[in-house]
């Protein structure tokens, strides 16, 4: 027996006309006829009762289209759940962020959940470093985080840039000035991310204040962005930032350092292999975004 048989015996079950059925179906008459004596052959049972002008279901018959119905709308069912799937518009994908608002994943987790209500999404918060780590072992499928970053497991797209800027204690003499040297912070107690955290960009950081003739003194290490602005909260010290976080801190005086200092890049980062509809679809959006975002900037 094949899903067609089960078609056909619904089609003239509807119908109860082999002609009618026939002409719905798209075949001729006779094979449709010969197809449905075989099935009550291979079945041992009379699904129909058949003389020239009527054509009627028997009992048997009855329960029969009725458990066939059922068959072929879990078939139809599979059939559409495969479509739907293969063009990413359910599944699930697992995301990582930093612990910081970050305007274009909002944007992205917005547009993709109106686009694609069928996509659950898991979003998880972790620093730079734990993200890497996270997708070599396949336990998040996309990240945004910090570059620069040295994997050639990982696609990085550059997604974001922003100046490096200064946050520090509202009460502190250097938040008297709009701007900052980087050479002013020599000796300055600074609160700076682990190297663990975020490698690269620790080490473009500490590059380039050496580059400005002294050494961060630095007094706390944290691993991310919220333990870091309560720290300069708290008066403990000064720390590197985005000019995106101002609104959020709003007892933290940020300033801009006089150039030239390093820029913050940000990147949406994935799996070379990995390539799933649901990523596909995600990705599509955030590039869109993304190049929203750069022309209003």
């Amino acid at each position: 027996m094949e899903l067609r048989h089960l078609r056909y015996l619904v089609a003239v079950a509807e119908e109860l006309n082999f002609g009618r059925a026939a002409f719905r179906l798209g075949i001729s008459q006779p094979p449709l006829s010969q197809q449905i004596r075989q099935l009550e052959e291979e079945l041992g049972i009379r699904l129909f009762d058949r003389t020239k002008r009527v054509v009627k279901l028997t009992e048997a018959g009855q329960r029969f289209v009725a458990e066939a119905h059922k068959i072929l709308s879990q078939v139809d069912y599979f059939v559409s759940l495969a479509s739907r799937v293969s063009e990413g518009t359910i599944g699930h994908l697992s995301v990582a962020g930093q612990a910081v608002l970050n305007e274009i994943l909002v944007q992205t987790l917005r547009v993709f959940a109106d686009q694609y209500p069928g996509v659950r999404i898991e979003l998880q918060f972790m620093n730079t470093a734990f993200q890497i780590e996270a997708l070599r072992e396949q336990q998040v499928d996309v990240g945004f985080l910090h570059l620069p970053v040295n994997d050639t497991e990982l696609m990085l797209e550059p997604i974001k840039r922003e100046p490096l800027w200064l946050a520090l204690p509202q009460d502190h003499s250097l938040a008297k000035r709009k701007r900052v040297k980087l050479a002013n912070l020599a000796q300055q107690p600074f609160i700076m991310f682990s190297r663990r955290s975020s490698p690269g960009l620790h080490d473009v950081i500490t590059t380039a204040c050496r580059n400005a003739g002294f050494s961060l003194n630095v007094i706390h290490e944290v691993d991310n962005v919220i333990a870091s602005m309560t720290l300069v909260t708290a008066g403990l010290g000064l720390a590197f930032c985005s000019p995106s976080w101002r609104t959020l801190w709003p007892n933290v005086a940020f300033r801009p350092l006089v150039e030239p200092v390093p820029a913050l890049e940000y990147a949406v980062a994935y799996r070379r292999a990995a390539h799933t509809p649901a990523l596909s679809s995600f990705l599509t959006v955030v590039r869109q975004i993304a190049r929203q975002n750069s022309r209003r900037t």
